[in-house]
């Protein structure tokens, strides 16, 4: 058999897992394992960030229109118009009348 041959059937056999050299392929293959968790870990983690950002967003959307239609019935409430009308449910009434200045002097 050719070296090239030989090569790939001891790699397909698996003699480099219990070779003398064993040890040192097996620290390396489990260090391989150890690193393809922590990033397929990582990855999980980036994805319900992911998650999380996009709701909290349309969170953020919804909450932003509540207050800006609060903040709409805020300034009707406010109007002099809706003022009066909602004390002229309760018998009072705006003067026809404009209010006066008073004016008081005192003299040394």
């Amino acid at each position: 058999m050719s070296r090239v041959k030989q090569t790939l059937y001891n790699l397909l056999k698996g003699k480099f897992l219990v070779d003398e050299d064993a040890k040192k392929n097996w620290g390396f293959i489990i260090f391989l394992t150890a690193l393809a968790l922590l990033m397929i870990s990582s990855s999980h983690q980036i994805d319900r960030k992911v998650q999380k950002i996009a709701t909290l967003n349309k969170e953020k959307k919804q909450l932003y229109s509540q207050f800006v239609a609060t903040r709409s019935d805020l300034m009707k409430l406010k109007m002099e118009s809706s003022i009066s009308k909602r004390l002229a449910d309760n018998g009072l009434y705006i003067s026809q009348t404009p209010p006066q200045k008073i004016k008081v002097r005192i003299t040394q």
